[in-house]
C-alpha cells in the first residue's frame, strides 16, 4: 500500500466529560467526511459510544482548583505516560488532545517522546487572552498546530509560531431545541408565569460555595413576586447535595427539581437564569436566556487568579465577544444576595431590557459560532487538510 493510499489514523485524547462530548461529534465528522481515516484514543461514554473505546481510565482527573491537582500530580504524569503509550501502539499519525490545558500538556510532552513521527494537535487552546498568556509559548513549543475555538485565538498563538486554524465553538453547534412550552405543561406552570432557572453548578466544590447565596436569592425574588417560578436542573454529579440541602430550605419547597433529561426543555421554559459560570452559561445565551453569573473560588486560589492570571475584562466568554457586560459577572464577594437580587429583578420585572438583552446574546452567540458547517465539520476537514506530519 502506497503512503498515499493508507488510512490517517487519528488519535483522540480527551480527559473531561465536556472534552469527551467534542470528541464523540469529531470522530462522527472524521467518519462523515468521506476520508480514509481510522480512529482510536482515550475518552469516556461519549467516546465509547461512538466505538472508540480505553481501558485507561481518566475520570479521576476531573478535579476543580490548584490544591486538588496538587494531590493528584503523580497520577497525571502516569495516565499522560499511559496516553502516550497507546497513542504509539496505535502508530498514529496525528494525536489530537481535546482541552484540559495542565493534562493535555503533558501527554504532548510525552507523546512527542513515544511517537516521534506524530503530528500533535491541540483542540481547543488555553484561554491565553484571560489567564496567562505565557501558555501560548508553552502550547507552541509542545504541539504542531492548535485547532481553536475563538476568532481571537490566532492574534495569541500565531506569534509565538503557533499554526492556528479557527474552527469555531463546538457548544454553538449543537442542537439546543427544547419544548418550552411541554415542559411548563408536565410542572404545572402556566404560560403566562415567569421562569427562573437556578444552576448550582456540577461540581460538589461549586454548589458547596454558591448554594447558600443562589437560594437566597431566588427565596428573596419569589417572595415578592406571587407568579415566579423556580426550577433546577440537576446533574447526577451533584444531585445528592443539591436534593439535601434543598431539603431544608422550606421557602423553595416548590422549586421544580429536574434531571438532565429535561435540561433543554427547563431552558426553553425560561425567562431568565441564574447560573454558575462556565458552559452553561453559553448554552443559554444561545437560547436567549438572559442570566446572572456567578462563580466563587477559594480565597487561596482567587487571590492567585486575581493578581496574577485572570487578563480579560470579564470571564464570561459572551461578555468577551461582546465587548460589554451582556451578562452580569459577580464574582467571590459579589455573588451574595445584595448583588444578585436587584441584576436579577432587572432581568425579571422588565421586560423590555429582558427582551434587548435577550436579543443581544443570540447575535453575539451567531458570530462566536464561526463559518462553515460547525466546529467538528470544520475541525474534521483540518485534520484531514493537514494529513501527517
Amino acid at each position: 500500500m502506497s503512503p498515499a493510499d493508507r488510512p490517517l489514523r487519528v488519535f483522540i485524547v480527551a480527559a473531561e466529560p465536556s472534552g469527551d462530548i467534542v470528541g464523540a461529534e469529531l470522530i462522527r465528522a472524521l467518519r462523515a467526511s468521506g476520508a480514509n481515516v481510522e480512529i482510536a484514543g482515550v475518552g469516556r461514554e461519549a467516546m465509547a459510544a461512538e466505538g472508540v473505546t480505553t481501558d485507561i481510565d481518566l475520570s479521576a482527573l476531573s478535579v476543580l482548583g490548584l490544591f486538588d491537582g496538587l494531590r493528584i500530580w503523580r497520577l497525571v504524569h502516569e495516565r499522560a505516560g499511559a496516553c502516550a503509550r497507546a497513542a504509539a501502539e496505535f502508530r498514529a499519525d496525528q494525536v489530537v488532545l481535546i482541552d484540559s490545558w495542565g493534562f493535555m500538556l503533558r501527554v504532548a510532552w510525552k507523546a512527542r517522546e513515544a511517537c516521534p513521527g506524530a503530528r500533535i494537535v491541540k483542540y481547543i487552546g488555553p484561554q491565553a487572552f484571560a489567564t496567562r498568556p505565557g501558555r501560548a509559548k508553552v502550547l507552541a513549543r509542545a504541539v504542531d498546530n492548535l485547532l481553536a475555538i475563538h476568532p481571537f485565538d490566532p492574534d495569541y498563538f500565531e506569534p509565538c509560531g503557533l499554526p492556528t486554524i479557527v474552527v469555531g465553538n463546538p457548544a454553538l453547534e449543537r442542537d439546543l431545541t427544547g419544548d418550552g412550552a411541554g415542559f411548563r405543561s408536565r410542572h404545572g406552570i402556566t404560560p403566562d408565569a415567569r421562569v427562573m432557572l437556578v444552576l448550582f453548578g456540577s461540581r460538589k466544590s461549586e454548589v458547596e460555595r454558591l448554594f447558600d447565596d443562589f437560594a437566597g436569592t431566588a427565596e428573596a425574588l419569589a417572595k415578592d413576586r406571587p407568579d415566579l417560578r423556580l426550577v433546577t436542573v440537576v446533574a447526577p454529579s451533584v444531585a445528592e447535595v443539591v436534593h439535601s440541602r434543598l431539603a431544608s430550605r422550606d421557602a423553595l419547597s416548590g422549586m421544580v427539581i429536574v434531571g438532565p433529561e429535561e435540561r433543554l426543555d427547563a431552558f426553553a421554559a425560561a425567562d431568565v437564569a441564574l447560573a454558575c459560570s462556565g458552559t452553561v452559561t453559553l448554552e443559554l445565551s444561545r437560547m436567549g436566556v438572559p442570566s446572572v453569573v456567578g462563580y466563587r473560588l477559594g480565597p487561596v486560589a482567587w487571590t492567585i487568579a486575581w493578581n496574577f492570571m485572570l487578563k480579560a475584562p470579564y470571564v464570561s466568554l459572551v461578555n468577551i465577544a461582546a465587548g460589554r457586560e451582556l451578562l452580569p459577572e459577580r464574582l467571590q464577594t459579589r455573588a451574595v444576595p445584595e448583588h444578585l437580587v436587584p441584576d436579577m429583578a432587572k432581568l425579571l420585572d422588565d421586560a423590555t431590557h429582558r427582551r434587548a438583552i435577550s436579543a443581544a446574546l443570540v447575535e453575539t452567540t451567531k458570530l462566536m459560532a464561526g463559518q462553515g458547517e460547525g466546529a467538528s465539520v470544520n475541525a474534521a476537514r483540518a485534520l484531514i487538510q493537514l494529513g501527517p506530519l
